[in-house]
């Protein structure tokens, strides 16, 4: 029965071992194996504005899910020998690049995990191809991981511009937010987003006033000058579209709050948030924001038993990311032992055009033609605070939004 609705800093030269492994590889099953072992990596932000939505806690999520794989399988496990790498990418391109290729040239690593920011993202993508390995991207939004930049060893999970642009944008104007003033960080993820928040505003009968690029990263977290900027703009603006992410959100909303824009008629519409966002500024903060979220931690029976799993071990709820990679990871390794093999050609032919159904997955499937991963999606809006009942419990779901609707048909921009 439902209920109510509703990224420590690491060298960045060092692959730090994630505790995961158990027994050797069971004699006959792990000779199916290239090298009787399996060793998955996850690549993300350990430091910087994406830690604590993605970070550490998503290092545990796949933990979990080879935890539960072992449990699940037992001695028909095709190895019991699984391990979890873990590196800090920093949000640099160039890091992310040096990374990835060190995970699957001197780690042995057979997929890659989560990847925040685009930019890095999309230099993951580039290394999975030439490697010839799965990735399996969580964290990142931009639509060109199943477009242009979409490879036969690349697979999309979660969320992605169009979603959050489909969800929040289209249906922030049919409820009466004609005219927009967006801004947004100025590299892959919020340039992406700004295009789709912008396409599905015009199709809804809205139109952008002005859109201006924040600096990213933004190190003075000063975001005054668009702030200040937004009640002189004529026509004014009935909301300030902020595509900002993680810290970097937390902080232009504090200061959103600060120069009292609501009380000037200048509502708010946030592009990404994860519940990090909501715990840190407070529901007080947020309150009446409708965002679009790919999960929720307390949408139903099914995701809250995960949850109260996640927060014994983290002390912290989980965000759709950390939910997300737990899935991708059982994904990965329910495809290895139903074909044998971790072979990458072979896994990815399993996972291709499966249709699934799990903790995070409702409705999902894995599309053939470009590796996106479609399922429902979630128009959400935070509490107001009077209405919270329990720690983290902030959002209220107020539709679902069906996984055809959700994503966008396959690009021909992509060719496998």
């Amino acid at each position: 029965m439902r209920t109510t609705m509703g990224v420590a800093a690491a060298s960045a030269a060092v692959l730090l071992i994630a505790g995961c492994g158990g027994g050797g590889p069971r004699s006959s099953e792990g000779e199916k194996l290239t090298d009787g072992k399996i060793v998955l990596g996850v690549l993300n932000d350990q430091s910087g504005a994406y830690s604590e939505l993605s970070g550490k806690n998503s290092v545990k999520a796949v933990e979990m899910a080879v935890a539960d794989f072992k449990a699940k399988h037992g001695d028909k496990a095709v190895t019991g020998d699984i391990t979890v790498v873990t590196a800090d990418h920093q949000n640099k391109p160039d890091v992310a690049n040096t990374r990835a290729a060190e995970m699957y040239d001197r780690k042995a690593v057979d997929a890659i995990f989560d990847v925040p920011t685009s930019s890095a993202a999309e230099k993951v993508a580039d290394v999975a191809k030439e490697k010839r390995k799965p990735y399996f991207n969580i964290t990142a939004a931009t639509t060109t991981l199943s477009g242009v930049k979409c490879n036969k060893y690349t697979f999309h999970y979660a969320y992605d511009t169009y979603m959050l642009a489909n969800g929040t944008g289209r249906n922030s104007t049919e409820q009466g937010a004609r005219n927009w003033y967006m801004v947004y960080p100025n590299y892959q993820f919020g340039q992406d987003m700004e295009k789709s928040f912008s396409t599905a505003v015009e199709a809804a009968g809205g139109r952008v006033v002005a859109r201006d690029a924040a600096p990213f990263p933004n190190t003075s977290g000063d975001y005054s000058t668009y702030l200040l900027k937004a009640p002189t703009l004529n026509p004014r603006p009935d909301v300030l579209g902020t595509m900002q992410a993680g810290a970097e959100l937390v902080n232009l909303v504090k200061q959103y709050n600060e120069f009292k824009l609501r009380d000037k008629g200048i509502g708010l519409a946030v592009g990404l948030m994860f519940l990090t966002d909501i715990h840190s500024l407070t529901p007080a903060a947020l309150s009446g924001t409708v965002y679009t979220d790919a999960w929720y931690w307390n949408y139903d029976v099914q995701n809250r038993k995960f949850a109260d799993r996640f927060q014994a071990e983290t002390g912290t709820r989980p965000t759709f990311a950390h939910a997300a990679n737990y899935s991708a990871a059982t994904q990965y390794l329910e495809a290895v032992q139903a074909s044998g093999s971790d072979d990458a050609d072979t896994v990815v032919g399993a996972l291709e055009g499966k249709e699934v159904e799990d903790l995070f997955l409702r409705n999902g499937k894995i599309r053939a033609e470009d590796h996106r991963v479609v399922h429902d999606a979630y128009l959400a809006q935070v509490k107001p605070a009077v209405e919270v009942t329990e720690p983290w419990d902030y959002v209220k779901i107020l539709k679902t939004i069906p996984a055809a609707e959700a994503f966008k048909a396959p690009s021909p921009d992509c060719k496998m």
